[in-house]
This record gives structure tokens, sequence and C-alpha cells, in this order.
């Protein structure tokens, strides 16, 4: 049976579930492949409620793992930082974010002395592509080497180093396509945009039947479901919709704008080409009047030594003329 759910791509809706543990817990679990037994969400950071700003929402998560180290069991704090967004220009202020993570005095882990902070994954769900990566979800762990390159299993855990890096789940919203291989893919299929219903983003048609044996996936269905038929969550979804559209108009008119200059900039290079061109024939034509002018000064050289060498020999400015066909005034001007 297909039901219509709000879509958790919105700023509202993703808070709005992810508020709730029990889904935090499902899909923290799925990104982390790892069994989350308890998530506590961290107070402050919930972004850009004023929308003055480009998109980055952000939610900070104290989670609490736990992991087998042969037959026993052990739980530890990890730190999850999650930041969703739907632009592709964030990457600076990612880069800020984390940045003020490190230096968050509550993020050192309690009664340690040496001020040894929690381990800490970031989790990036993009509306976008990452260059060529063709994988929806990748993950970027960290690992330690020794100096020939071999990595060193023991220590690699120790508080100083998880104090001072960090692993990364890059998950690419636009290439989840409805291929459901593993738990991961299931949790973040809720995400798939091809699954839009309407003539706006705000709600996705699902198949729930695909979910019938997952209890977990049905509660968060639910959850979407309940957000889809509150007024209050429509409208959040209605002014995030107003704020994408403001930008999509700026950006349209940046892009305009910039294709506008782009073509000036062209007629300017093509006019300067023609002015350089002019310039070179103009050089050119200048440069032939000076040989001409040269030429004419040298002819004018020649008639005045041969005018003198005939006026020495004798002859009149008359038959000077008469003989070289020159007005008697230029013999006058050409013997002084």
């Amino acid at each position: 049976m297909f039901i219509h759910v709000a879509n958790p791509i919105y700023d509202s809706v993703f808070k709005y579930i992810m508020e709730d543990e029990r889904i935090a817990k499902t899909m923290l679990s799925a990104l982390l492949k790892k069994e989350v037994v308890h998530v506590t969400v961290r107070p402050h950071e919930y972004s850009n409620t004023t929308r003055d700003t480009l998109s980055m929402f952000r939610i900070d998560f104290a989670a609490t793992v736990r992991e087998r180290e042969g037959d026993v069991e052990k739980d530890r704090v990890v730190l999850i930082e999650l930041q969703k967004t739907w632009l592709n220009t964030e990457t600076l202020r990612f880069r800020q974010y984390l940045g003020a993570q490190y230096s968050n005095k509550n993020n050192i882990r309690e009664a340690d002395e040496k001020g040894f902070a929690y381990p800490m994954v970031a989790v990036y769900l993009l509306g976008h592509k990452v260059g060529n990566i063709k994988e929806p979800i990748v993950y970027v762990n960290h690992d330690v080497f020794d100096y020939n390159g071999n990595i060193v299993k023991e220590g690699s855990e120790e508080p100083f180093v998880e104090s001072l890096t960090h692993n990364s789940i890059i998950v690419q919203i636009p290439l989840l396509h409805g291929n459901v291989n593993n738990r991961l893919e299931k949790v973040l299929s809720v995400f798939d945009q091809t699954q839009v219903e309407g003539n706006t983003q705000q709600v996705l048609k699902i198949d729930e039947d695909k979910y019938a044996d997952d209890n977990d996936m049905l509660y968060v269905l639910h959850k979407l479901t309940a957000a889809a038929a509150n007024s209050e969550m429509r409208q959040d979804m209605n002014v995030e919709d107003e704020y994408y559209k403001a930008i999509e108009d700026r950006d349209t008119a940046i892009m305009q704008r910039d294709k506008i200059l782009k073509e000036q900039e062209e007629q300017l290079s093509q006019q300067n080409e023609q002015l350089s061109q002019q310039s070179e024939q103009l050089s050119q034509q200048s440069e032939q009047l000076s040989q001409k002018d040269e030429q004419l000064s040298q002819k004018d050289e020649q008639l005045r030594n041969m005018a003198k060498v005939l006026f020495d020999k004798g002859m009149t400015e008359e038959q000077i003329s008469a003989m070289t066909g020159i007005d008697i005034e230029n013999i006058v001007k050409l013997l002084k």
C-alpha cells in the first residue's frame, strides 16, 4: 500500500524525526554499522532558523555505541556531528563548524585530567553530488601507519589519536535511486527524491509494504506520515520552499548577470582585437609613409646634387629646368 509522507530532506521534518530517540538510534546504527544503545541530542545546534544564510542544518548527538572485543561487549560514547544541506556551497561552513567542535570544551571526556576529547564521526547528508563519486554512501576512515606505510593495529583508538582525528560518512541523496542492498540503504530510502509526489517536493509517495518486516522503519514512516498531516510542519516546509525559491531566483539572477558580463567581456575582447589590428595597420601605413618620405628625401637630394653639378658646368637655371623637367622656381630652391 502506498502512503504519503513528509519529505525528510526539509530541515523542519528532519529535525522533527531526529529528535525522536528511536529514529535517531535507527539511523545512527545503520550509518555507523554498530549497535547504538542510547542517543542524547546535544543542545544548541539547530541552525538557520532565521534563514539569513545558506542552509546547513546541524544536529549533534552523544551516542553510546556497543562494540564487541572478543567475547566482551563494551560501551563507549561517540560524538556524532550530523550536517545536512541542500546546497553545494557549504564546504567552508563544514570546516568552520568542525573547527568549532574541536575547540568546544563540552566535547572533552568527563573526568579526564588530560583533556582528551570524545571520538567524533562527521556525517554529511548532501542534497547534491560530490564530484565523480558514484557510490551513494562513502566512508572516510582514518588509519594509523608507521614510517613504512604499514598499518599500526594496536593503539589506533588511543584517546590522544581519537581527540585529533575523526572519521566521516558522506551520503549523496541524489544517488539514492531506490536500490536497497543493505540496512543503511533501506533506512536512507525514505530520502529517495525519485519518490516525490505532486508539484512540490514536500511529499513522498512510499510503498509501505516494502517495510512490512521492519518495525523500526514502519515507526519512521508513521512519524513522517504524522509530519505530513501537521499543519505547522507544512507551513514550515512552505517557508523553506520560499527561502530556497529566493536563493534559486538569486542564483538565476547571478547566472544571468555573469552571462551578460561574459558576453560583454567577449565583445570587449573582440573590439580590443579589432583595435589592435587597426593599430597595427596604422603602424604599417605610418612605416610605409615614412619610407616614402625617406625615398622622396633621397630623390630631392639626388636632384639637388644633379642641379649643382649642371650649374657648376655652366648651365643656366633655364637649361637645367629644361633638362630635368623641374620648374625654375624649384631649381632655384635646390641650388640654395
